[in-house]
């Protein structure tokens, strides 16, 4: 499988014949993503349990270099609200550094699916399963940016969700009604803060919905605390500000004795991090109509993964709000994402200190609106439009999601989507007696349906039931038996020693391309003799009358 391997990032196809113009709706684009990815990786920093400037961190580095080495033209890269649960539950229990190390081996593995060209794997996931965790992921973040919309004074929210409602209610009375005000009024004016505009409309709404609200939002509370004097929680009595430029690159501490207990962290950020960006991908393919490289796009995330905790950033993924805002301000190739993250560079560079007075509960209200749009809440109210079993994996998934975390939500998902498969395969199984003209009345005959597996072997104790019952021959047509597995080929052996014993012959009818290749493999084709291998059922009813001895 690594002879097949191919590292061709999408930069490198999009320079081919790149114009000025093209450069031109390029940096525009990224421009304008690079102002709405600012408060969003200030707010997704702080919601995982580190600091702003490791949002911004994040979406530097990891955003130019998702960009220049991914496979998709528009994606833009950078930390994401899916993580947010995640990354806060491992800090909670591993702290900050672990966490760098988790996420530096979750690149690790990310680039090596891709490497393997695995990365089509990804979506064979159920979308019931991601309809679940990503509610799921959504709600959790409603309820951890309580704190800060309602300026509750809570020292460190915990990570579970239970202890969270705990917390919370434990602490109304110390509600902040001046943060509270100001979430409130943040969170109005980003809900109705044009996003977009028509032709025929004004030429202020016009001007408006080129500003994103989450920035008008942000400057606005800012400018409120600061000339205001308001008593409320801002990054720099939190955090202390954000500095300026990007910190060198380290190695985090190192503890092999940690990395042990750093398994589940390591997976859950792998898998999180390939569906999230194959899926944001997918979104960009079905807008822009193109298609992206699924294993190009995750050797990208991989080497964005493990290089980004070098400088202090945090995880991160394809991010579905800011690829879209990057297609629909006109972005033509991976550019404009590069562009993003200079501009964010930029902005860290020159206007880092003003962030000092940014309010916290303006930032949570950016998540709240964010995390509500996340969600895909309809997909609750068409639940009675699906079968028992679709219902099941996405409401498990969510309630597992949201109680415990996404790792667990997402396996127990997978687990219980897998086992109702099997059901479901090995419910429309059949074994069907035939009663063909001119069939020898020592001779048996039974039509095999579906798949013969594992799932399904209970179905196939009617032909051993059968065998054992007396001598005589024993016909299986097998043309609308389109699957056949080891579990399935033990019990057909079964089936012919105890013909045999009894004196018959086993005499196997139109087995289609995959069982009868197995039998084949597997011997059981020259145990049982190519001569009862038949194209069709007269065949094999013929042999059974030609071979009959002369009394």
């Amino acid at each position: 499988m690594m002879s097949s391997f191919s590292f061709r990032p999408r930069l490198v196809d999009s320079l081919r014949g790149y114009r000025r113009e093209d450069l031109v709706a390029d940096c525009s684009a990224g421009l304008t993503v690079g102002v709405v990815a600012l408060p969003l990786a200030m707010a997704f920093g702080i919601a995982s349990g580190v600091t702003p400037q490791q949002g911004i961190i994040t979406a530097i580095i990891a955003g130019f270099l998702i960009s220049a080495l991914g496979g998709s033209k528009v994606q833009i890269g950078g930390p994401a609200g899916a993580f947010v649960a995640l990354l806060y539950g491992i800090v909670e229990s591993y702290g900050v550094a672990n966490l760098l190390i988790a996420t530096m081996l979750s690149g690790i593995g990310l680039f090596a699916i891709g490497a393997l060209r695995l990365g089509t794997l990804i979506r064979y996931i159920p979308v019931s399963i991601v309809i679940g965790f990503t509610n799921g992921i959504a709600v959790i973040i409603l309820f951890q940016q309580l704190k800060d919309f309602l300026g509750l004074s809570i020292p460190k929210m915990p990570a579970n969700f239970i202890s969270q409602l705990g917390t919370i209610g434990s602490h109304l009375h110390t509600i902040n009604l001046t943060a509270l005000a100001l979430a409130i009024a943040a969170l109005i004016t980003v809900v109705a803060w044009p996003k977009s505009y028509k032709e025929n409309d004004s030429r202020a709404r016009r001007w408006m919905a080129r500003i994103p609200g989450t920035i008008v939002v942000l400057i606005a509370g800012t400018l409120i605390v600061k000339l205001g004097g308001l008593q409320v929680e801002t990054i720099g009595s939190r955090f202390g500000g954000i500095p300026r430029g990007l910190p060198a690159p380290a190695l985090p501490d190192f503890d092999w004795n940690q990395v042990r207990n750093l398994v589940g962290p390591v997976i859950s950020i792998t898998l999180l991090c390939a569906i999230e960006s194959l899926l944001c991908a997918r979104v960009a393919d079905g807008i822009t109509r193109d298609r992206h490289d699924p294993n190009q796009e995750l050797m990208a995330q991989g080497v964005a993964n493990f290089v980004t905790p070098m400088f202090g950033g945090i995880a991160a993924t394809g991010t579905i709000a800011r690829t879209v805002t990057n297609i629909r301000t006109g972005a033509r190739s991976p550019i404009a994402g590069i562009v993003h993250s200079l501009t964010l560079l930029a902005t860290v560079l020159v206007l880092a200190p003003l962030a000092h007075d940014v309010p916290l509960s303006v930032l949570a209200a950016i998540l709240v609106f964010v995390a509500w749009n996340m969600g895909d809440w309809r997909a609750f109210g068409r639940l009675r439009q699906f079968t028992i079993n679709y219902r099941a994996i996405l409401l498990a998934t969510f309630a597992l999601t949201v109680i415990f975390d996404v790792t667990v939500g997402v396996e127990v998902g997978l687990l219980l989507a897998s086992a109702l498969f099997i059901v479901r395969v090995a419910s429309v199984t059949r074994v069907d007696v035939l009663k063909p003209d001119g069939c020898p009345p020592d001779t048996q005959a039974y039509r095999l349906f579906g798949s013969l597996f594992f799932g399904s072997v209970t179905k196939l104790e009617r032909l051993t039931d059968a065998a054992q019952r007396g001598a005589g021959n024993l016909v299986l047509e097998m043309h609308q038996a389109i699957n056949l597995d080891t579990t399935g080929l033990d019990c057909l052996e079964e089936v012919l020693r105890l013909v045999r014993e009894r004196g018959g012959r086993l005499l196997i009818v139109a087995a289609n391309e995959q069982p009868l290749s197995l039998m084949r493999r597997s011997g059981f084709a020259q145990n049982l003799g190519e001569d009862n291998l038949f194209a069709d059922l007269g065949s094999a009813l013929a042999s059974i009358e030609q071979n009959r001895p002369i009394a």
